[in-house]
């Protein structure tokens, strides 16, 4: 069965959700009260309309109660999506997603009972705060209790090794999730499951899971 979304808010986020989730199949209405908005984005989604979002009768005709799931990415304009996420609570979706900016939307969304907070600039300040103290790391997604899966480039000290005599768990308690290899064109292909005598190639980058500080010390040891 085809699931579908829609987002309301058609910034830079919201035209990227409903991209990545068109190009998976999913059914995708895009929300915005920017008609030029709506029309750059019409011919990626399902369907693109201009409306109010915080008028509940105007989010009703578009029967947005049979979503699988509402986004809510409206970014800049926060009474909007805060009127907004109230109305899409009356009305009971199945499943609603908010975007915040900051601790203080954060806890005012908590507040009324929104689980799914997405915030995308401190998201994205977090890895550009891990690039810089470690260069070698590519993409960092903090988990709680400290932590986080992580992308290193394979380091010097560990090409030519198999996975097995890295010793990820016996020595760093980290666990490999998979290995994604480039090639002379610089696509990025994923191995999938690793098998302990993978040989660690210099085009490779380890995708590992596991605590902050135990990640920080694999990286310490072997850049």
């Amino acid at each position: 069965m085809v699931e579908k979304f829609a987002v309301i808010g058609l910034g830079q986020f919201g035209r990227a959700i409903c991209k990545k989730l068109s190009e998976k199949g999913a059914e995708v209405i895009a929300i915005d009260i920017d008609e030029d908005r709506v029309d750059e984005i019409k011919d990626n989604v399902s369907y693109a309309v201009q409306l109010d979002s915080t008028d509940k009768g105007a989010l009703e005709s578009q029967n947005i109660g049979d979503m699988d799931a509402v986004i809510v990415s409206i970014g800049h304009n926060f009474e909007a999506m805060l009127l907004t996420t109230v109305k899409l609570l009356e009305m009971g979706v199945k499943r609603l997603v908010a975007r915040t900016q900051g601790e203080t939307q954060r806890k005012i969304l908590e507040k009324m009972g929104v689980t799914e907070i997405l915030s995308p600039e401190e998201e994205v300040g977090i890895n550009i705060a891990e690039r810089l103290m470690n260069p070698s790391m590519l993409m960092c997604m903090p988990l709680p209790d400290n932590y986080e899966i992580v992308e290193i480039t394979a380091p010097k000290s560990v090409i030519g090794r198999s996975i097995k005599d890295l010793g990820l768990v016996a020595k760093y308690r980290l666990n490999l999730v998979t290995v994604i290899e480039s090639n002379d064109d610089k696509e990025l292909h994923i191995k999938g499951v690793i098998e302990d005598d993978e040989i660690i190639q210099s085009n490779h980058v380890l995708v590992v899971f596991g605590k902050t500080k135990d990640v920080e010390r694999f990286i310490d040891i072997n850049v």
